[in-house]
């Protein structure tokens, strides 16, 4: 453990020197959390005659079956076991990818259709791995792009399921792990927006509303954004009261400025959890020359990425107050970072608002 985090706070050394004096060491979750955590994960999925079904990842064109991970949860390793044992071989079921999300599982079969009765003995199974929904999407084009709007079918149990903190989610929902360490997150980024009556928050890829829930619960007007239609379902069930929207961040700007420029609370804030590629251009300019909330936090799983945009901010008058490190992939690479920024001077065409940002003038 204490060479990985070491490992990660060197990189992010290297990568945000600009913000040395405000980056803090790495948050890491406890010994007993850093196995048998990953509870959302892609494998792929390869057949042969003499060994059967594998699943793993790819490594250039081979795969690297992983059939007991030790970061996997035991339902994510026991669906993996119950799916070799009991799968149909590839030339009645082309099986190209298994994605688990919590308690639904996902199998991505390249084929416009699949007959049922295959998969009758993994029905059987089920029950005993703790996933509640079994979906087969057939999509013959899988590859890069895992999912496609049509060719859904439920094949057993529920719908959707509820995370451990409650919150509903979908087959194919983005979200956190290690809910303690993730609750660590969402409670600095509440702490620096403040939501309250009178308070106004943007929260931009918001996923199933984890967030948004938070900012709607304290008394603040709550706006999200979403690509993922499943995603946008269950963030309006999980933050009533919020207005959510699907569609690209650069695609729902009009209506982000429509409710920004009309809306008549006296402070308003900003929560961002972009993908690996950062903000949008379009998005990222707006938020830091047009927008200019008061307060924004940003949750980045690219340090690189974030370096860029943290740097567009700065120079509109952004002041970057923390750099915070999460390690919620312990035993990888990966190490994502939330940055707390506040607006302190005013660019040339703007004036201070009642609190502690600028407002567009005229």
């Amino acid at each position: 453990m204490a060479a990985s985090v070491a490992q990660k706070e060197a990189y992010l050394q290297r990568v945000l020197h600009h913000w040395r004096p405000v980056l803090q060491p790495v948050r890491s979750p406890r010994d007993d959390q850093r196995y048998g955590y990953r509870d959302r994960v892609t494998l792929n999925a390869r057949y042969d005659e003499a060994g059967g079904w594998r699943f793993g990842m790819m490594r250039r064109d081979e795969l690297i079956p992983i059939h007991d991970c030790p970061v996997h949860s035991a339902r994510v390793n026991g669906l993996v076991a119950l799916l070799r044992a009991t799968l149909p071989p590839h030339a009645n079921f082309p099986l190209a990818y298994l994605h688990v999300a919590g308690g639904q599982a996902t199998l991505i079969v390249k084929a416009r259709n699949y007959a049922a009765a295959e998969l009758d003995a993994l029905r059987a199974g089920l029950p005993a791995t703790g996933i509640e929904g079994l979906w087969v999407h057939c999509h013959a084009c899988a590859g890069r792009k895992l999912f496609a709007r049509s060719g859904w079918y439920l094949d057993w149990g529920v719908p959707s399921s509820h995370d451990a903190a409650g919150l509903a989610h979908g087959p194919a929902a983005f979200q956190q792990l290690l809910p303690d360490l993730h609750a660590e997150s969402v409670l600095l980024a509440r702490k620096h927006l403040e939501p309250a009556p009178g308070v106004a928050v943007l929260d931009l890829y918001c996923g199933i509303g984890s967030t948004l829930r938070q900012w709607v619960q304290a008394g603040a007007a709550g706006f999200g954004v979403e690509l993922a239609g499943g995603a946008v379902d269950c963030a309006r069930s999980n933050a009533p009261g919020a207005v959510v929207l699907r569609g690209t961040c650069e695609q729902r700007m009009p209506q982000v400025r429509e409710w920004w420029q009309h809306d008549t609370h006296a402070r308003r804030a900003c929560y961002v959890n972009p993908p690996r590629s950062g903000l949008e251009p379009l998005l990222l300019e707006a938020l830091a020359h047009e927008l200019r909330p008061d307060r924004l936090a940003y949750l980045s799983c690219s340090a690189g990425t974030l370096a860029r945009d943290l740097t567009v901010f700065e120079a509109a008058g952004y002041e970057v107050r923390a750099v915070v490190p999460f390690d919620f992939f312990p035993g990888t690479h990966h190490v994502e970072c939330l940055a707390l920024l506040s607006l302190v001077y005013c660019m040339p065409g703007t004036q201070r608002s009642a609190a502690d940002g600028c407002r567009e003038s005229g």
